[in-house]
């Protein structure tokens, strides 16, 4: 294929998961009603993901705390504190551990996923669960277990992660402008 051809396949794709994700409205619209509520309440966001999402998650925090003065934390920031408890512990207990000292119940924690299925973001959802918290994912392909475990969960249905990756942060600035 011609890198012409790959450019225009590319955003062929991004324009039809932006189709795609206008028929998931409802979805998104309950995600924005979810963060009015914890800002109304004075509830904390917490956010988190692994490479790209990990970035989209310090993105969004950005947008969330500073736009709309929302408590908003992304897990994805301190790389010192990642990193020890990767070395000390495992990779899976980054985002858990850190939960554990910050959440409270009805706080909201967002989990972003291309696959649907990074073992620290499942089980950091399952934890804030248990925590009384309300989940939200943001996942691609099938929505893996992400799909499965989080109260709500919106689903860029693409076998590609790089689109999934652009369309999560379309949908970050989606529900921040949609947030009063």
């Amino acid at each position: 294929m011609e890198k012409k051809d790959m450019i225009l396949d590319y955003l062929n794709k991004i324009s039809s998961c932006a189709e795609q994700l206008k028929k998931k409205q409802h979805q998104i619209q309950q995600i924005v009603e979810i963060l009015q509520k914890a800002k109304t309440r004075g509830n904390k966001v917490f956010l988190l993901g692994n490479g790209g999402s990990a970035a989209t998650a310090s993105h969004l925090i950005c947008d969330l705390s500073k736009m709309k003065k929302i408590k908003a934390i992304a897990l994805t920031d301190n790389v010192s504190l990642i990193t020890a408890w990767s070395n000390d512990e495992a990779y899976h207990v980054v985002f858990t551990e850190q939960l554990r000292q910050l959440v409270e119940k009805d706080d909201v924690v967002i989990g972003i996923s291309g696959s649907g299925n990074s073992p620290n973001v499942i089980e950091a959802i399952e934890f804030a669960k248990k925590q009384g918290c309300i989940t939200i994912g943001l996942a691609g392909y099938n929505g893996g277990k992400l799909k499965q475990v989080a109260d709500v969960c919106l689903v860029v249905e693409i076998n590609n992660m790089q689109i999934s990756e652009d369309m999560h942060l379309v949908l970050g600035h989606v529900i921040a402008v949609a947030l009063d």
